[in-house]
């Protein structure tokens, strides 16, 4: 089920308030990439739009920028759409239901080589997931040796980093790892007692620590997967894990919209930050979560707003460990120009 945040935005201003001088170069840059499609584009304005997000704390920041209306430039009318799994995020796509839409990294890696014609923008995070469990015992990756785990979203990002970081400290036949369908699955399954170990992105592991004392228990944050990646890349703790990708007809028929669109996530990615709980009010309704939750998971979130292009090493580095083991879930290679905006 795909819930959805609708926001009139109304009449543009001519320029964005706090517009910082690296805003306007990195949207002079975009205008630069965009050019190829401005014989295209429709040059009216747009009346309504979709925004299609991950349930994770990059959709924090699409939530804020609408209800905070720095999407004027864009649109007279953006909705935020939230989907539920990545085959709904993949099916959207192929159909040409979901246009504008941030996704995992990997997915996006892994149309662009099959030719879908997809371009990513963004990256929105920089990695937001975490091992939570009931058990303080565990601090560090090599703890999990006998143990198991619940991964949510099976062949998708969290499970393909956490074997490529399994791999990597040689724990690949050591760790038995249980899949679940989304992050909520695998907090209700913790919560339940059924399993003590769960590996969750934000705000879902936020929702865990924060359910779990009001129920008198406790569980903890006991690794930082950014970390454990820093060490598989040697890159530091970096995780390029989702950003705004565009469809081609999107690209094809809206292009005079991707800079002012890129410019307001990257003004409310800042604000989110500064301020997490005006970020909550916007966003608990989106995805479905208390306010306070969404409030504590942003801190552990990671959100930036880099350009795609800019994070290239990075992203090169995600998804070449993760063809290691892994090669089908990237297209089989890495991608070339033609992924990045």
């Amino acid at each position: 089920m795909i819930t959805k945040l609708s926001v009139k935005t109304g009449s543009s201003a001519a320029t964005t308030p706090g517009m910082t001088r690296r805003s306007l170069l990195h949207a002079g840059a975009g205008a630069a990439l965009c050019l190829p499609f401005v014989g295209k584009a429709h040059s009216a304005g747009l009346d309504q739009l979709v925004l299609y997000g991950p349930p994770a704390g990059s959709s924090i920041t699409l939530a804020y920028a609408i209800g905070a209306g720095m999407l004027r430039d864009v649109a007279d009318k953006v909705t935020l759409r939230i989907w539920r799994t990545p085959d709904e995020m993949r099916a959207g796509l192929t159909s040409g239901e979901m246009q504008a839409i941030v996704m995992p990294v990997t997915s996006a890696a892994n149309l662009s080589t099959r030719g879908f014609g997809l371009k990513l923008a963004n990256v929105m995070t920089n990695g937001l997931l975490h091992i939570v469990s009931t058990d303080p015992k565990i601090s560090r990756i090599g703890d999990l040796a006998g143990r198991s785990i619940i991964v949510p979203f099976p062949n998708d990002t969290p499970e393909l980093v956490f074997d490529a970081v399994l791999a990597h400290n040689g724990l690949t036949d050591k760790v038995t790892v249980n899949r679940s369908g989304t992050p909520i699955e695998a907090i209700q399954m913790l919560l339940s007692g059924r399993i003590d170990t769960a590996l969750v992105p934000e705000p879902a592991a936020s929702a865990a620590i924060i359910k779990a004392a009001t129920a008198g228990k406790t569980v903890h944050r006991v690794i930082d997967m950014q970390k454990e990646w820093g060490k598989v890349t040697g890159l530091g703790p970096v995780m390029p894990q989702a950003g705004l990708a565009f469809a081609p007809t999107f690209l094809r028929d809206h292009a005079d919209k991707i800079v002012p669109l890129l410019s307001a996530m990257e003004k409310a990615t800042a604000e989110v930050i500064a301020n997490p709980a005006a970020a909550a009010g916007h966003a608990a309704s989106a995805l479905g979560m208390p306010w306070p939750v969404i409030e504590k998971a942003i801190p552990f979130s990671n959100l930036v707003a880099t350009p795609a292009r800019q994070a290239r090493p990075e992203i090169e580095a995600l998804l070449g460990a993760i063809a290691k083991t892994n090669a089908q879930m990237i297209g089989g290679k890495l991608p070339g120009d033609t992924l990045y905006l």
